[in-house]
This record gives structure tokens, sequence and C-alpha cells, in this order.
């Protein structure tokens, strides 16, 4: 009975879990270039049950009764990296990347100084000229004359761009975006503001920018609201359940074994 109980509960935990996601994803359907997350649970081993009630010609014999679950647990949280669409916008400022790879921002704060990854092209450009994201981060790119991986200095320049990633400021070939792939998005882990880490990436690789767009987020509202009522549903019974299981023990507590 007891074993039923942490059964249960262990459901209620995965699935409250899941609805923190399914939350976040919701939360994040008109941010740009978000990527959607999907909570993985799996079985607990099973255990297997046996006694040695059967007796024969006076010796014990093991017989196996069946298994029992212990429930359910969360394997991991994988994100969904499928192409948001990507949409017109008037700035200038403004990119996408169509199909694989990411940008490359520098957090540089006076506590770090680290690279990050992002989908999200919603740049501008801040008052020392450079080009940055909407967190401050400065978007990287390899000067075109000196090969050097740096940030991009637009300053009150007219910024554009080709399919390759391929910056002129004021007609001038000055930059090409700094951007990345990677072999195994697997690897990739999100750390907030939209970015990611990752390990190994694969530099400068061959890109698709388009300029004066942004990629929408991958979320689908109407399907994730309808992941939301299912998994709802879901921790309503097995708390139906806990109940259940925690009435029959006050019953077995306080009846059996009462002298009437």
């Amino acid at each position: 009975m007891i074993r039923s109980l942490y059964t249960a509960v262990s459901g209620m935990i995965t699935q409250e879990a899941k609805q923190d996601v399914i939350t976040n994803n919701m939360a994040n359907s008109n941010t740009v270039g978000f990527k959607g997350d999907n909570l993985a649970i799996k079985k607990f081993d099973d255990v297997l049950i046996q006694n040695k009630s059967k007796i024969n010609n006076g010796i014990n014999y093991t017989q196996t009764i069946g298994n029992l679950s212990l429930g359910s647990r969360i394997d991991e949280t994988a994100t969904d990296f499928t192409q948001g669409s990507i949409q017109n916008t008037d700035s200038d400022t403004d990119f996408a990347i169509d199909g694989r790879g990411f940008f490359t921002v520098n957090r540089d704060n006076g506590v770090e100084n680290q690279n990050y990854y992002t989908r999200d092209g919603h740049f501008h450009v801040n008052m020392q000229g450079y080009l940055v994201n909407d967190t401050g981060d400065y978007v990287m790119g390899r000067n075109s004359n000196t090969g050097n991986q740096e940030r991009i200095l637009v300053g009150n320049g007219k910024i554009t761009t080709d399919a390759y990633g391929n910056i002129g400021i004021d007609g001038r070939p000055s930059y090409s975006f700094g951007t990345v792939d990677f072999n195994n998005y697997n690897t990739l882990k999100k750390v907030g503001d939209n970015l990611y880490q990752g390990e190994n990436p694969i530099n400068n690789a061959n890109v698709s920018v388009k300029q004066k767009s942004l990629e929408q987020s991958n979320i689908n509202a109407t399907n994730e609201m309808v992941n939301m009522m299912s998994t709802m549903r879901t921790f309503e019974t097995q708390q139906k359940v806990v109940q259940s299981i925690d009435e029959t023990l006050g019953q077995a507590v306080n009846d059996v074994g009462t002298v009437r």
C-alpha cells in the first residue's frame, strides 16, 4: 500500500515538472528565436516480487508473483530546435538565420568574459557604436581586413549584409558574422536570456543570414494549451489516487483489529 502511494506521488511530481516546462514554452511563444522544450519521462526499474510460500516435500520453492512498478521519473529536458517562421521587419539591425547555425555574442560585464550562442537576431547599435543584442551582449564577427574575431563596430554607418553573413558598413566590406554550428545539438545548454552554451562549436559555419528579418518562436500556442490541459487532468487523476490510498490506509490503521 505504501509503495502504491509512492508510485502515485512520483507521477504527480513528473506532471508538475511537465507543467513548468509547458508554462515556460507558452510564456516565450512570442520570444524571437526561442526554441521550445520537451520533458522526457521514463519509469523506474520494475521490482520483481517473489516468495517462498510454495512447499513441496517439505522444501520451500521460490515462486514468482510478478513485477511491481515504482512509478515514473524525469529523464531529461530536450530542446526542440525546429526552425520557427521568418518574418520581415523594417530594421537594418534585425537578422534571421535560415537553416542551421547560431550567432555568437560576447558577454563582458566585468565579472565574466564569455561567448554564448543564440538564434535571436534582434540586434541594435549601442551608444559606443557596437552591434549588441537586447541584453547588451556584443555580437561577434570576423574582421574582413585582419581576419580577427572581434566585436562588430558599426558606428554611425549603414549596415548591409548578403546571404552569407558578410557585413558591409556604408558599402565597404567590414565583417562577417561569427556564426557557428554544432554537430550535436544535444550538447547545447540553455543559460537564460535566449542564449546557449555548447561544446566544440564549428566556427565560421556556412550559415544563411537574412537581413531585416527575425525568426519567430517555434512554439505552437494551441498545442501547448492542449498539452497543459492534458497534464492537469493527469495530475488531478493521480491526486485522487493518492487521496483514495490515504483513506484506505486510514481505515486500516483505525479499523483493522478493532474489537467490536
